[in-house]
């Protein structure tokens, strides 16, 4: 199988909703808009992948989907969150595997992990 592109497919409840939590809070840059004016859908940058809010959720809740998301300053990014009304699930924490994670939900409860790499940590080493 050669994978050419990708990206994970949300459909919301509400999905102006979702669009203001991962346009306005998140703070997602919009890589892509189609659809009806009155009813966008929205695709979103994720680092090196693609989050498309669109359509509906058909009376689904949250799923098994989650949402990983490395970030920079995980610290700053959970006052940042906190200060915007986002409830933090489970505050920042170093993992047994090594990397620091926080969880959050989005209006739907599609987890989302935010993750900070430490310096010290192997991803972030050169092993050639």
């Amino acid at each position: 199988m050669e994978i050419l592109s990708s990206r994970i497919l949300l459909r919301p409840s509400e999905v102006a909703r979702s669009h203001r939590f991962y346009r306005d809070v998140l703070g997602l840059a919009v890589y892509r808009e189609f659809g009806s004016p009155d009813h966008p859908g929205l695709v979103f940058f994720l680092g090196q992948g693609l989050l498309e809010v669109s359509g509906g959720a058909d009376g689904r809740q949250g799923g098994p989907v989650e949402i990983w998301l490395q970030v920079r300053d995980l610290r700053a990014e959970r006052a940042r969150l906190a200060a915007q009304g986002v409830a933090i699930l489970r505050e920042p924490r170093r993992e047994p595997w090594g990397l620091d994670e926080m969880w959050i939900e989005d209006p739907d409860g599609v987890r989302i992990v935010l993750v900070e790499i430490p310096a010290d940590h192997p991803l972030r080493r050169d092993t050639r």
